[in-house]
């Protein structure tokens, strides 16, 4: 309101049919006085930085480790939309359809986190779409800030590949929450066989003990998962595990069922990157060929600031009979799952442990 009211005195001084109508003390106080009277006052000012400029990752070299230099003043910050395009390179683009994603390191810790996750296309880009795969990062920018340290990745085996580039929209605007935290809960995502083994013994951990920092006014769950491998017993419907067969994950608060997440088809059909040269169309079990691998996230309903909960993660039953005719006999999710911590004043991130 304070700078409409400056705007229109502005106007007065500029104008030459109000010339006498202001005295001249203050006119020579709006002389001083800058105001941008051509900006809606609910105009969003983005700021975009470049990142990775078409680096090419193929067999050779499947991810590539820069550090850039990216805003400090992230409590100013409303939203992060971050954007991987995809060219191809002479020879053309990687045939198959394969696991990609961007971390961002944690300098504290020293580990990287998976911040965005998507499917490359059968052998074509991604240049159909406006500025290429779009991804809200929001939750990771108490790290992206500063001097900070980031890793693509992308699982091609051929000496094709794909010229990755990424960009990020800093959003300037009054945020939900002016700080944020973030802190891994797993992370078996290191490569598409790389996840939980689907229907089988495995000793990988899915039972975790969350301790919540005492300034949190918003807890919330961030979870990627895609589903690999051509295992049996198919479905009735003669779709293998877990690519191809539709299943429910639960995340349990304190042993109660709390969230849901259905892997079921997201339309593949109505992909933004048609025309693939392969099998692109069916659907997958929560992802698609060409296109970003869905963020979930579960608000919990209460913050439980300086609180601690139980945290399990529980897969649909299943039981593998290992008699595939495929070269993997396994199923596989990759999964990564964080904890993010809100506030209006500086948190902490929440402490994660292993349940026995």
């Amino acid at each position: 309101m304070e700078n409409e009211i400056l705007c229109i005195i502005v106007e007065l001084k500029i104008n030459p049919m109000n010339k006498g109508f202001i005295p001249p003390a203050i006119f020579l106080l709006l002389m001083f006085i800058s105001v941008d009277c051509h900006k809606k006052p609910d105009e969003p000012q983005i700021v975009t930085y470049n990142t990775f400029n078409q680096i090419k990752l193929n067999g050779a070299g499947q991810s590539s480790e820069q550090t850039f230099s990216l805003p400090d003043d992230v409590d100013r910050i409303k939203k992060i939309q971050m954007y991987v395009r995809l060219l191809c390179p002479s020879g053309g683009c990687g045939a198959w359809d394969v696991y990609a994603n961007v971390l961002v390191k944690d300098n504290n810790s020293g580990l990287f986190y998976e911040m965005a996750r998507y499917i490359t296309p059968y052998g074509r880009d991604n240049s159909s779409t406006d500025r290429g795969f779009v991804f809200d990062v929001t939750d990771f920018k108490s790290l992206l800030s500063g001097e900070v340290t980031l890793r693509i990745f992308t699982e091609v085996w051929t000496s094709q590949g794909w010229l990755v580039s990424v960009d990020f929209d800093f959003e300037y605007g009054t945020p939900d929450y002016r700080y944020y935290s973030i802190a891994p809960v797993m992370q078996y995502n290191a490569h598409s066989l790389a996840g939980l083994p689907y229907g089988e013994a495995t000793e990988m951990n899915v039972d975790f003990k969350v301790d919540v920092p005492d300034e949190a006014e918003e807890t919330s769950l961030r979870t990627i998962i895609s589903g690999w491998g051509h295992a049996t017993p198919e479905d009735t419907d003669g779709r293998p595990c877990a690519e191809w067969c539709f299943r429910t994950h639960n995340v349990l608060i304190d042993d109660q069922v709390t969230f849901i997440h259905d892997l079921t088809g997201l339309g593949c059909e109505e992909n933004a990157v048609p025309a693939q040269f392969g099998n692109w169309k069916p659907d997958r079990a929560g992802w698609c060929p060409g296109m970003e691998v869905p963020v979930r996230k579960d608000i919990l309903t209460l913050p439980k600031a300086g609180q601690s909960f139980n945290l399990s993660y529980r897969l649909e039953n299943w039981t593998n009979d290992f008699l595939s005719l495929a070269d993997n006999k396994h199923a596989y999710y990759a999964v990564s799952m964080f904890v993010v911590v809100k506030s209006d004043i500086p948190v902490q991130p929440a402490s994660i442990s292993q349940n026995p």
